[in-house]
Formats: C-alpha cells, structure tokens, sequence
C-alpha cells in the first residue's frame, strides 16, 4: 500500500519544522527533542497517578502507577517505553499509558529504566525484570491481583517486554498472562528487507537504529545474546502468549514479524498484525493517526481478554 497520508503529513510537518533526524545529535539534545516531540494532549483521565521509586538492581527506579478504579485487586501491565534505550521516559509515553489504562482496564506501571550510553546492556532489561518482579511481590500493597500480570512496550520498549518474558521464564517467574510487543526491536541488524525498503523517509531510519545499537551495546558481540536480541533465543517455548504489532513502512516490521513467526513455531498463542501505510510510532502518537487509535484499541482488547482468561 501507499504511506498513510496522515503519516506523509506527520513526516512532512516534522521536516517543515526543522526536527533532525536521531542519530544526528549527543543523547542528551536527542532526549530534549524526543520529548519535544511527544504528545501534547493531557490524554484519557484516570482514577489516579501516583510517582514512586523502586529497589533496582544498581540504584532505584522510577515509576509512575496509573489506577483505573479504586479495586484492591486490578489487573495490571508493567510497561516499558520506547526510544532505542537512549531516549524516552515515564513523561514521554504518559499519554499512551493513560490511553491502556482507560482502554483496558488495568494498573499500568510505566518504568523509568537506566538508558544509554551511561548504561549500558543489560542494564535497561535488569531494570524492567526488577520492575516486574517487583509489582508481583508487591501486589497486595499495589492493589493487583498477582494471577493478571502482563507486560508490554513499544519499538525499544518491544524488545525489553520481549526480554523480560523471556528472562522470567528462565529464572522461574512471576506468571504473567500476556506480552504486548508493539513494533518491537528483536534482533541485532539491519539485513531485512524491511531495512532495505524503509531505510530512510518514514521517520525511524536505519542509521538511527545502528546509532541506538551502538550506544546500548559495550561490545559488538552482546548482540548475539538474546537478552539483546530475543529472536536469538534457543528455545522460545514456555512464553506468555503475544501480540505483536507492526507498520508497513518501519524498518524493524519484518524482525518483528518474524519473531512472531518463530513464537508460533514454538507454541505460544500469537497474533500479529501489520499496519498498512503506517510508521514506525504510530501506536504512540494515536492522537495523529487512526490506526494509531485502532491498535491501541486492539491492544487493549487483547489485554482484557488475557485478563479475563487468565492466559
């Protein structure tokens, strides 16, 4: 299909106001603009917000709690942003996290883990594993209900949610019902087709990637691991069922497909659905785009089912 023609505007609207592209400043001005860039909008209304820190694994962490109802016992997504571990933070992704706690009924606890290139891999995925581990065992001083625990993020925050799936499993829980991977990074390269076809125009760019990916990693050879790149995984069986969404014209669209792909192969329950005409950040700017709204919506779907089934 052709671009969306909200998200040519977006694009263009950008170029029109001078926005460089990532990977073409210090991380430092990069996060300046990135959240220069994040929505505006005051986004869904909450029951309440509450900002706290937890215990990490070297020093603590942010988070932000948003409640849907006064229950002792909601279900809740632990989720982690997007921004190639370099940018992002609780504010930039509040609007999304208000629009899934609104839309799918549950605590969302956005995670403010360490970034790069001051910290470097695995930090960040250490933090959202502390993250998760803590809102299970803290689960009756959080209002959750232990048994409906799922985690998600978004591009960067994709592969975090996919890690940490992966690393509970591996280090023997906590249960969790669901994992949200939106335009997830699964692999360590830029040999796809989707590279090839979307390398540079629609936003996020492959030189934008290697300049993530040369931040995050202290060495070259940690992208082989696949607490780095997921897809690398051995065995991928044993892991909470998934959604995976991703856009036509995003760089990382095929990695995350076929990390979907491979998921089924090794018997979880997946469903994935692409994005046609749509880039890379749609699903965090809905306010710009309807599909943005309808895979929110779809998200928050596939959160309330696995709530209710427990799976």
């Amino acid at each position: 299909m052709a671009l969306d023609p909200q998200a040519k505007f977006m694009i263009e609207n950008l170029e029109k106001l001078g926005f460089p592209e990532f990977g073409t400043l210090s991380p430092d001005l990069t996060r300046e603009r990135f959240l220069e860039m994040s929505p505006a909008a005051a986004g869904e209304s909450v029951a309440a917000i509450e900002d706290r820190s937890i215990a990490g694994p070297d020093g603590e962490i942010p988070i932000r709690i948003y409640s849907p109802s006064g229950s002792e016992s909601d279900p809740a997504l632990v989720f982690f942003h997007g921004g190639g571990w370099v940018i992002g933070s609780i504010e930039s992704h509040d609007v999304s996290c208000r629009a899934l706690c609104y839309a799918a009924g549950c605590k969302v606890i956005s995670v403010d883990y360490r970034l790069a290139p001051e910290s470097k891999f695995p930090a960040a995925a250490e933090d959202c594993y502390a993250a998760t581990l803590f809102v299970s065992d803290s689960a009756s001083e959080l209002g959750v209900d232990p048994d409906r625990i799922a985690i998600g993020g978004d591009s960067a925050g994709g592969n975090l949610a996919a890690v940490v799936a992966q690393m509970v499993r591996d280090r023997g829980g906590p249960n969790l019902v669901h994992q949200l991977l939106v335009y997830p990074v699964t692999e360590h390269g830029t040999d796809r087709p989707s590279w090839r076809e979307n390398a540079e125009g629609y936003f996020l760019t492959q030189k934008a990637m290697i300049w993530f990916w040369g931040h995050y990693l202290a060495a070259e050879s940690d992208g082989a691991n696949p607490y780095a790149s997921p897809i690398r995984a051995k065995d991928l069986s044993g892991l909470p069922p998934a959604t995976v969404i991703t856009a036509e014209f995003d760089p990382l669209r095929d990695e995350g497909e076929a990390y979907a792909a491979q998921l089924k192969q090794a018997g979880v329950t997946v469903v994935c659905t692409r994005y046609d005409g749509m880039i890379h950040g749609f699903f965090t700017m809905a306010e710009l785009f309807d599909k943005g709204k309808d895979a929110v919506g779809q998200a928050a779907h596939a959160l309330r089912d696995a709530f209710e089934t427990g799976a």
